[in-house]
């Protein structure tokens, strides 16, 4: 007699293995949403504070003042000290230590605090989903590797897949509609996703990769692994001195002068081993930067070899600007925006493929379209609030987003409550637009600020259109019924 499994632990496992795919969507959809967002990030920071002064340059006479400045106040000042310098992206100046961030005006003197607390926690749930940060980082890996997983099954269980690339059916059935939307848009952005796939699950897994390595290579020392990947620090023993960055930065003219210095940073500041760190771009590299090394007298020590160094540690240096298309301008932001849409779009339409083909419907359905729908409404309504009363910003985002999957479960209708949202989320967007023009005035319809403004209120516009098309819909297929 051939065994057999209790059917009420093969239905209790189909409901977990249900579960757990549902909660995997709702990550990755949260993660994809911030994600797409994140990618505008030079651009929400000087949205968030428009009052800031921005510049294109700061000499190194300026920087070295700044330093100096800073010691003057606290001549024992520890720890590690940046001195983020202005680009034409980011033409802002600051300055953070153990002492506080704030920006820099032009002269160099200290500005407003830096306090962009609402863009910050849209990169911390992209990075972490709010999670402690080093176990964050791992589940948001996770979901990175699992997304690879996704995106190559799904193209060998379609075999037809290319063939049917341009064959959208937006008027049959809503499975048949959720099917198409969801494999033209996985074809079509494919290589895309399986790039911020694969740069997504290192950031971290290389944490899991590191222990492994120093388990099996280096008698457990993390410490000598970071070495070999991003370059051990140099042994200095000096008697201690102000950094003279004013020299190294000139210095770096010398050695390196096609190299484009955005930061300076000073490691174990007050101390014998303390050296400088000049960070700077490279026209048409995907490098963060190359990291050129001084000692406290601004003498050359050597460079990190992002640039023409060992392969891997080149390719390990490309994977931020890579991950979040901070490469190639505007127009390469602009793709990352809509491909990260489209992401968004193939997580939505995989669950909802899901739940179509469920024969009852319940409480898991409007959860699913309070998440939805809701976390345009949580972003817009978290981001009102920190500009309105200060509130924390975390907050924020889960109160709303809690507070939409009730209403959801309140209206306990598929498309009434994705209406309502939608609605709710386009109304969010245009006040925070009109609140942020009242706030700053007109700091708030100039540059970055500007452009910001202009795709929320499009963005915003877009969730009306939507959630009234979806209401007539619905009143247009609720008449006969009534009739």
């Amino acid at each position: 007699m051939k065994p057999s499994l209790p059917t009420s632990l093969v239905k209790s496992s189909v409901n977990s293995h249900s579960w757990l795919g549902l909660l995997t969507g709702a990550l990755m959809y949260l993660v994809c949403v911030s994600g797409t967002v994140v990618v505008f990030t030079d651009y929400l920071e000087r949205w968030e504070q428009p009052d800031v002064a921005e510049f294109q340059q700061m000499t190194p006479a300026l920087a070295g003042q700044v330093y100096s400045q800073l010691h003057e106040v606290v001549p024992d000042i520890g720890g590690d000290i940046l001195l983020m310098l202005p680009q034409s992206g980011a033409p802002r100046a600051s300055l953070i230590s153990a002492e506080g961030a704030w920006y820099l005006n032009e002269d160099g003197s200290r500005g407003d605090d830096i306090s962009h607390d609402w863009t910050t926690m849209m990169a911390d749930m992209h990075v972490y989903l709010h999670l402690p940060s080093s176990f964050g980082m791992i589940v948001v890996s996770i979901l990175g590797a699992m997304l690879c997983g996704l995106i190559i099954s799904g193209l060998f269980a379609h075999p037809n897949i290319i063939r049917d690339a341009f064959n959208l059916r937006l008027r049959g059935s809503r499975r048949l509609q959720q099917t198409d939307i969801h494999n033209r848009l996985s074809v079509w952005g494919a290589p895309f996703h399986l790039v911020i796939a694969v740069t997504g699950a290192y950031f971290g897994l290389a944490v899991l990769m590191n222990m492994i390595f120093a388990s099996a290579f280096f008698d457990g020392d993390n410490e000598r692994v970071i070495g070999e990947i991003f370059g051990a620090p140099p042994a200095l023993q000096q008697d201690v001195a102000v950094m003279d960055v004013e020299a190294a930065l000139n210095e770096l003219a010398v050695v390196a002068p096609e190299a484009n210095p955005f930061y300076v940073t000073v490691e174990d500041a007050n101390t014998p081993q303390q050296y400088m760190i000049i960070g700077a771009e490279h026209e048409g590299r995907l490098i963060y930067a190359e990291q050129y090394r001084f000692d406290q007298a601004g003498q050359y020590l050597g460079k990190a070899g992002y640039t023409d160094g060992a392969l891997g540690r080149q390719a390990i240096f490309s994977v931020f600007r890579l991950h979040f298309g901070h490469f190639g301008g505007l127009s390469v932001l602009f793709l990352y925006g809509v491909f990260g849409l489209a992401l968004c779009v193939v997580c939505v339409s995989g669950i909802n493929i899901w739940l179509s083909r469920r024969k009852t419907r319940d409480a898991l359905n409007n959860i699913w379209t309070g998440l939805v729908w809701g976390t345009p409404a949580a972003i817009a309504g978290s981001a009102l609030l920190v500009l309105l009363a200060g509130l924390p910003a975390v907050a924020s985002l889960w109160l709303v987003l809690v507070a939409c999957i009730a209403l959801a479960q309140v209206l306990n209708n598929d498309a009434g409550g994705k209406s309502m949202l939608q609605l709710l989320s386009g109304g969010l967007v245009l006040g925070l637009v009109v609140l942020h023009v009242l706030k700053y005035q007109q700091l708030a319809l100039r540059d970055a600020a500007l452009a910001v403004n202009v795709c929320f209120a499009a963005s915003g516009l877009i969730l009306l259109w939507l959630g009234l098309r979806s209401k007539r819909k619905t009143n247009a297929v609720a008449a006969p019924a009534n009739a």
